[in-house]
Protein backbone atom coordinates (compact mmCIF):
# COMPACT_ATOMS: atom_id res chain seq x y z
CA UNK A 1 0.00 0.00 0.00
CA UNK A 2 1.49 3.19 -0.89
CA UNK A 3 1.81 6.38 1.32
CA UNK A 4 0.27 10.06 0.89
CA UNK A 5 0.55 13.18 2.44
CA UNK A 6 -2.50 14.55 3.90
CA UNK A 7 -3.32 17.28 2.17
CA UNK A 8 -0.91 20.72 2.98
CA UNK A 9 0.29 18.97 6.19
CA UNK A 10 3.72 16.82 6.33
CA UNK A 11 1.72 13.94 7.96
CA UNK A 12 1.83 10.86 6.00
CA UNK A 13 -0.89 8.10 5.70
CA UNK A 14 -1.96 4.93 3.64
CA UNK A 15 -3.63 5.36 0.55
CA UNK A 16 -7.00 3.49 2.23
CA UNK A 17 -8.25 4.92 5.44
CA UNK A 18 -10.14 1.89 7.47
CA UNK A 19 -13.16 3.07 8.35
CA UNK A 20 -14.79 1.46 11.87
CA UNK A 21 -18.46 2.86 11.90
CA UNK A 22 -19.32 -0.72 11.83
CA UNK A 23 -17.22 -1.57 14.81
CA UNK A 24 -19.49 -2.53 17.66
CA UNK A 25 -22.18 -3.17 15.98
CA UNK A 26 -22.45 -5.34 12.53
CA UNK A 27 -18.59 -6.26 13.49
CA UNK A 28 -18.19 -7.52 16.93
CA UNK A 29 -14.84 -6.86 18.89
CA UNK A 30 -12.93 -9.70 18.18
CA UNK A 31 -13.59 -9.62 14.44
CA UNK A 32 -13.04 -5.77 14.66
CA UNK A 33 -9.60 -6.47 16.16
CA UNK A 34 -8.40 -9.05 13.59
CA UNK A 35 -9.44 -6.66 10.68
CA UNK A 36 -7.37 -3.81 11.97
CA UNK A 37 -4.28 -6.22 12.35
CA UNK A 38 -5.06 -7.59 8.69
CA UNK A 39 -5.13 -3.59 7.78
CA UNK A 40 -1.76 -2.94 9.57
CA UNK A 41 0.12 -5.76 8.53
CA UNK A 42 -0.69 -4.96 4.94
CA UNK A 43 0.65 -1.21 5.61
CA UNK A 44 -2.73 0.81 6.74
CA UNK A 45 -1.39 3.55 8.98
CA UNK A 46 -4.99 5.42 9.14
CA UNK A 47 -7.62 4.85 10.97
CA UNK A 48 -11.07 6.74 11.16
CA UNK A 49 -14.11 6.53 14.18
CA UNK A 50 -16.23 9.06 15.06
CA UNK A 51 -17.37 9.65 19.15
CA UNK A 52 -21.11 8.78 17.88
CA UNK A 53 -19.87 5.60 16.32
CA UNK A 54 -22.05 3.10 18.28
CA UNK A 55 -22.35 5.31 20.70
CA UNK A 56 -18.42 5.43 21.59
CA UNK A 57 -17.92 1.72 21.34
CA UNK A 58 -15.73 2.15 18.35
CA UNK A 59 -13.58 4.35 19.31
CA UNK A 60 -13.21 2.04 22.30
CA UNK A 61 -12.27 -1.14 20.38
CA UNK A 62 -10.06 1.43 18.12
CA UNK A 63 -8.38 2.17 21.42
CA UNK A 64 -8.17 -1.38 22.86
CA UNK A 65 -6.17 -2.18 19.41
CA UNK A 66 -4.28 0.97 18.86
CA UNK A 67 -2.39 0.55 22.71
CA UNK A 68 -1.19 -2.53 21.80
CA UNK A 69 0.82 -1.19 18.74
CA UNK A 70 3.39 1.48 18.61
CA UNK A 71 1.27 5.06 18.66
CA UNK A 72 3.72 7.06 16.51
CA UNK A 73 2.63 3.88 13.84
CA UNK A 74 -0.97 5.19 14.10
CA UNK A 75 -2.99 7.71 12.61
CA UNK A 76 -6.29 8.16 14.25
CA UNK A 77 -8.92 10.41 12.88
CA UNK A 78 -12.41 11.16 14.84
CA UNK A 79 -14.49 13.67 14.88
CA UNK A 80 -17.28 15.96 16.81
CA UNK A 81 -20.68 17.62 16.13
CA UNK A 82 -23.67 15.39 16.98
CA UNK A 83 -25.52 14.58 19.63
CA UNK A 84 -23.91 12.49 22.80
CA UNK A 85 -26.62 12.91 25.16
CA UNK A 86 -29.97 14.06 25.63
CA UNK A 87 -29.32 17.95 26.79
CA UNK A 88 -29.41 20.61 24.79
CA UNK A 89 -25.15 21.34 25.02
CA UNK A 90 -24.30 17.69 24.40
CA UNK A 91 -24.14 18.92 20.57
CA UNK A 92 -23.04 21.16 18.35
CA UNK A 93 -19.43 22.86 17.82
CA UNK A 94 -19.86 24.50 20.86
CA UNK A 95 -16.63 25.28 22.92
CA UNK A 96 -18.72 23.71 26.10
CA UNK A 97 -19.47 20.39 23.61
CA UNK A 98 -16.34 20.33 21.41
CA UNK A 99 -13.74 19.89 25.09
CA UNK A 100 -16.22 17.68 26.50
CA UNK A 101 -16.42 15.21 23.46
CA UNK A 102 -12.91 15.42 22.92
CA UNK A 103 -12.14 14.70 26.30
CA UNK A 104 -13.91 11.27 26.60
CA UNK A 105 -12.84 10.08 23.12
CA UNK A 106 -8.82 10.98 24.58
CA UNK A 107 -10.08 8.02 27.26
CA UNK A 108 -11.95 5.76 24.81
CA UNK A 109 -9.07 5.75 22.45
CA UNK A 110 -6.71 5.42 25.30
CA UNK A 111 -4.56 8.22 24.06
CA UNK A 112 -2.53 11.43 24.94
CA UNK A 113 -3.99 12.91 21.56
CA UNK A 114 -5.97 12.58 18.17
CA UNK A 115 -3.87 12.98 14.73
CA UNK A 116 -7.16 14.33 12.97
CA UNK A 117 -9.70 16.03 14.65
CA UNK A 118 -12.46 16.52 11.92
CA UNK A 119 -16.16 18.76 12.88
CA UNK A 120 -18.50 16.14 11.71
CA UNK A 121 -20.60 18.62 9.87
CA UNK A 122 -21.82 22.32 9.86
CA UNK A 123 -23.44 23.58 12.81
CA UNK A 124 -25.76 26.49 12.16
CA UNK A 125 -25.88 27.79 15.51
CA UNK A 126 -22.71 28.25 16.34
CA UNK A 127 -20.07 31.05 15.25
CA UNK A 128 -17.34 29.85 13.09
CA UNK A 129 -15.36 31.86 15.04
CA UNK A 130 -16.08 30.01 18.54
CA UNK A 131 -15.60 26.77 16.41
CA UNK A 132 -12.29 26.99 14.76
CA UNK A 133 -11.22 29.00 18.13
CA UNK A 134 -11.35 26.26 20.52
CA UNK A 135 -9.93 23.76 17.38
CA UNK A 136 -6.83 26.01 17.85
CA UNK A 137 -6.45 26.01 21.26
CA UNK A 138 -6.80 22.02 21.31
CA UNK A 139 -3.60 21.88 18.77
CA UNK A 140 -2.12 24.34 20.85
CA UNK A 141 -2.30 22.23 23.85
CA UNK A 142 -1.08 19.19 21.98
CA UNK A 143 -4.35 17.04 22.54
CA UNK A 144 -5.08 17.54 18.57
CA UNK A 145 -2.12 17.48 16.12
CA UNK A 146 -4.40 18.51 12.45
CA UNK A 147 -8.12 19.24 12.13
CA UNK A 148 -10.47 18.77 9.81
CA UNK A 149 -14.12 18.91 8.05
CA UNK A 150 -16.51 16.48 7.13
CA UNK A 151 -19.93 16.89 4.89
CA UNK A 152 -19.24 20.57 4.81
CA UNK A 153 -20.62 22.25 1.40
CA UNK A 154 -18.02 24.20 -0.79
CA UNK A 155 -18.66 27.58 0.88
CA UNK A 156 -19.15 26.51 3.92
CA UNK A 157 -15.07 24.88 3.97
CA UNK A 158 -14.14 28.52 2.05
CA UNK A 159 -15.61 30.33 4.67
CA UNK A 160 -13.61 28.55 7.76
CA UNK A 161 -10.27 28.42 5.95
CA UNK A 162 -10.90 32.12 5.21
CA UNK A 163 -11.63 33.04 8.54
CA UNK A 164 -8.55 30.58 9.63
CA UNK A 165 -6.10 31.89 7.33
CA UNK A 166 -6.76 35.84 8.18
CA UNK A 167 -6.92 35.51 12.11
CA UNK A 168 -3.94 33.01 12.33
CA UNK A 169 -5.53 29.90 13.63
CA UNK A 170 -4.96 26.42 12.53
CA UNK A 171 -6.44 25.53 9.11
CA UNK A 172 -8.30 22.18 8.16
CA UNK A 173 -5.90 20.18 6.22
CA UNK A 174 -8.96 17.54 5.29
CA UNK A 175 -12.21 16.83 4.00
CA UNK A 176 -14.42 14.36 4.15
CA UNK A 177 -17.67 13.71 1.49
CA UNK A 178 -19.11 11.30 0.14
CA UNK A 179 -17.91 10.58 -3.08
CA UNK A 180 -17.74 7.81 -5.61
CA UNK A 181 -18.45 6.72 -9.15
CA UNK A 182 -22.55 7.29 -7.76
CA UNK A 183 -21.75 10.55 -6.20
CA UNK A 184 -20.36 12.70 -7.99
CA UNK A 185 -21.96 16.25 -7.55
CA UNK A 186 -19.08 16.65 -4.85
CA UNK A 187 -17.19 17.37 -7.86
CA UNK A 188 -19.15 20.26 -8.64
CA UNK A 189 -17.44 23.00 -6.04
CA UNK A 190 -16.12 20.99 -3.33
CA UNK A 191 -13.13 18.95 -5.53
CA UNK A 192 -11.95 21.86 -7.20
CA UNK A 193 -11.66 23.81 -3.99
CA UNK A 194 -9.77 21.14 -2.36
CA UNK A 195 -7.44 20.58 -5.32
CA UNK A 196 -6.87 24.53 -5.13
CA UNK A 197 -5.93 24.33 -1.88
CA UNK A 198 -4.38 21.44 -1.78
CA UNK A 199 -6.94 20.10 0.61
CA UNK A 200 -7.03 16.30 1.48
CA UNK A 201 -9.90 14.59 0.20
CA UNK A 202 -10.98 11.53 2.32
CA UNK A 203 -13.96 9.69 0.59
CA UNK A 204 -16.42 8.03 2.76
CA UNK A 205 -18.72 5.68 1.30
CA UNK A 206 -16.24 5.16 -1.46
CA UNK A 207 -18.81 1.84 -2.96
CA UNK A 208 -22.12 3.78 -2.28
CA UNK A 209 -23.41 1.37 0.63
CA UNK A 210 -22.31 -1.67 -1.52
CA UNK A 211 -24.20 -0.34 -4.66
CA UNK A 212 -21.04 -0.90 -6.77
CA UNK A 213 -19.73 -3.84 -4.79
CA UNK A 214 -21.29 -5.87 -7.43
CA UNK A 215 -23.74 -7.77 -5.08
CA UNK A 216 -27.01 -6.15 -6.35
CA UNK A 217 -28.66 -6.53 -9.64
CA UNK A 218 -31.84 -4.29 -10.66
CA UNK A 219 -34.29 -6.63 -9.52
CA UNK A 220 -34.99 -6.30 -6.38
CA UNK A 221 -36.62 -9.63 -5.60
CA UNK A 222 -33.10 -10.52 -5.94
CA UNK A 223 -31.42 -8.51 -3.31
CA UNK A 224 -29.08 -10.63 -1.07
CA UNK A 225 -29.80 -11.18 2.79
CA UNK A 226 -28.18 -9.52 5.23
CA UNK A 227 -26.82 -6.57 2.95
CA UNK A 228 -27.60 -2.98 3.88
CA UNK A 229 -30.50 -2.75 1.28
CA UNK A 230 -31.86 -5.81 2.18
CA UNK A 231 -33.16 -4.61 5.49
CA UNK A 232 -34.05 -1.18 4.18
CA UNK A 233 -36.14 -2.81 1.68
CA UNK A 234 -39.65 -1.82 2.61
CA UNK A 235 -38.74 1.35 2.19
CA UNK A 236 -40.18 3.48 -0.35
CA UNK A 237 -37.45 5.26 -1.34
CA UNK A 238 -34.94 2.71 -2.04
CA UNK A 239 -32.97 3.85 -4.44
CA UNK A 240 -32.58 3.13 -7.41
CA UNK A 241 -34.69 0.22 -7.25
CA UNK A 242 -38.13 2.30 -6.71
CA UNK A 243 -36.76 5.11 -8.78
CA UNK A 244 -35.10 5.64 -12.29
CA UNK A 245 -32.11 3.48 -12.47
CA UNK A 246 -30.52 4.07 -15.89
CA UNK A 247 -27.98 5.69 -14.77
CA UNK A 248 -26.96 2.52 -12.20
CA UNK A 249 -26.77 -0.30 -14.01
CA UNK A 250 -25.34 -0.13 -16.96
CA UNK A 251 -22.60 1.65 -14.96
CA UNK A 252 -22.01 -1.32 -12.67
CA UNK A 253 -22.32 -3.22 -16.01
CA UNK A 254 -19.36 -1.50 -17.58
CA UNK A 255 -17.47 -1.79 -14.22
CA UNK A 256 -18.08 -5.88 -14.34
CA UNK A 257 -16.55 -5.63 -18.27
CA UNK A 258 -13.70 -3.52 -17.25
CA UNK A 259 -12.94 -5.28 -13.87
CA UNK A 260 -12.95 -8.60 -16.19
CA UNK A 261 -9.58 -7.55 -18.07
CA UNK A 262 -7.82 -7.05 -15.19
CA UNK A 263 -9.30 -9.89 -13.05
CA UNK A 264 -10.91 -7.01 -10.40
CA UNK A 265 -14.00 -7.32 -9.53
CA UNK A 266 -16.80 -4.23 -9.66
CA UNK A 267 -15.42 -2.88 -6.22
CA UNK A 268 -12.04 -2.88 -6.46
CA UNK A 269 -12.07 -0.67 -9.95
CA UNK A 270 -14.31 1.62 -8.38
CA UNK A 271 -12.23 1.88 -5.68
CA UNK A 272 -9.59 2.15 -8.62
CA UNK A 273 -11.33 4.92 -10.05
CA UNK A 274 -10.85 6.80 -6.55
CA UNK A 275 -7.30 5.86 -5.82
CA UNK A 276 -6.33 7.19 -9.55
CA UNK A 277 -7.66 10.57 -8.87
CA UNK A 278 -5.16 12.82 -7.85
CA UNK A 279 -7.09 14.93 -5.07
CA UNK A 280 -8.15 12.15 -3.29
CA UNK A 281 -5.90 11.13 -0.68
CA UNK A 282 -7.23 8.18 1.14
CA UNK A 283 -10.65 6.50 0.58
CA UNK A 284 -12.40 5.12 3.94
CA UNK A 285 -13.08 1.75 3.50
CA UNK A 286 -16.66 0.55 5.48
CA UNK A 287 -15.94 -3.41 6.32
CA UNK A 288 -18.17 -5.76 7.68
CA UNK A 289 -16.37 -8.77 7.49
CA UNK A 290 -12.08 -10.39 6.57
CA UNK A 291 -13.54 -11.09 3.02
CA UNK A 292 -14.62 -7.43 2.18
CA UNK A 293 -11.02 -5.78 3.27
CA UNK A 294 -9.24 -8.74 1.77
CA UNK A 295 -11.55 -7.28 -1.44
CA UNK A 296 -11.10 -3.84 -0.91
CA UNK A 297 -7.16 -4.09 -0.23
CA UNK A 298 -7.31 -5.52 -4.04
CA UNK A 299 -7.39 -2.51 -5.54
CA UNK A 300 -3.94 -1.34 -4.57
CA UNK A 301 -2.56 -3.35 -6.57
CA UNK A 302 -3.03 -2.38 -10.27
CA UNK A 303 -4.02 1.00 -12.47
CA UNK A 304 -7.01 1.29 -14.83
CA UNK A 305 -5.27 2.17 -18.50
CA UNK A 306 -6.46 5.86 -19.46
CA UNK A 307 -8.93 4.66 -22.00
CA UNK A 308 -10.86 2.88 -19.31
CA UNK A 309 -10.60 5.71 -16.77
CA UNK A 310 -12.36 7.52 -19.76
CA UNK A 311 -14.68 4.69 -19.89
CA UNK A 312 -15.94 4.98 -16.25
CA UNK A 313 -16.04 8.48 -16.44
CA UNK A 314 -18.41 8.69 -19.63
CA UNK A 315 -20.61 6.33 -17.96
CA UNK A 316 -20.96 7.51 -14.73
CA UNK A 317 -21.00 11.38 -15.96
CA UNK A 318 -23.67 13.59 -14.34
CA UNK A 319 -25.60 15.75 -16.31
CA UNK A 320 -25.06 19.40 -15.32
CA UNK A 321 -26.39 22.81 -15.94
CA UNK A 322 -24.75 26.93 -15.93
CA UNK A 323 -22.31 27.28 -14.55
CA UNK A 324 -21.18 23.98 -15.13
CA UNK A 325 -21.75 23.04 -18.40
CA UNK A 326 -20.26 26.18 -19.18
CA UNK A 327 -16.92 25.61 -18.00
CA UNK A 328 -16.73 22.20 -19.49
CA UNK A 329 -17.28 23.72 -22.78
CA UNK A 330 -14.68 26.38 -22.07
CA UNK A 331 -12.23 23.72 -21.58
CA UNK A 332 -12.95 22.28 -25.07
CA UNK A 333 -12.86 25.17 -26.88
CA UNK A 334 -9.27 26.34 -25.19
CA UNK A 335 -7.66 23.15 -24.90
CA UNK A 336 -6.95 23.45 -21.11
CA UNK A 337 -7.56 20.27 -18.89
CA UNK A 338 -8.05 20.53 -15.20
Amino acid sequence: MKNKLLGNSGLIVSELCLGTMTFGNTVNEPDALKIMEKFHDNGGNFFDTANVYNDGKSEEILGKWAKEHDREEVVIATKVRFHTGNNPNSGGLTRKHILASVKKSLQRLHTDYIDLLQVHAWDPLTPISETLSTLDTLVKDGLVRYIGASNFRAWQLSYAIDYSESHNLTQFVSLQPQYSLLARATEFELIPYCRFKNIAVLPWSPLKGGLLSGKYTNKIEDMPEGTRYFRRRGQSNLWPWNKDGKYVWPLLKKLKSIGEKYGKTQAQVSLRWLLQNPVVTSPILGVSNMSQLDEDLGATDFSLSERDMEKINRESHLYVSYPYDLWADQQQLDGRQL
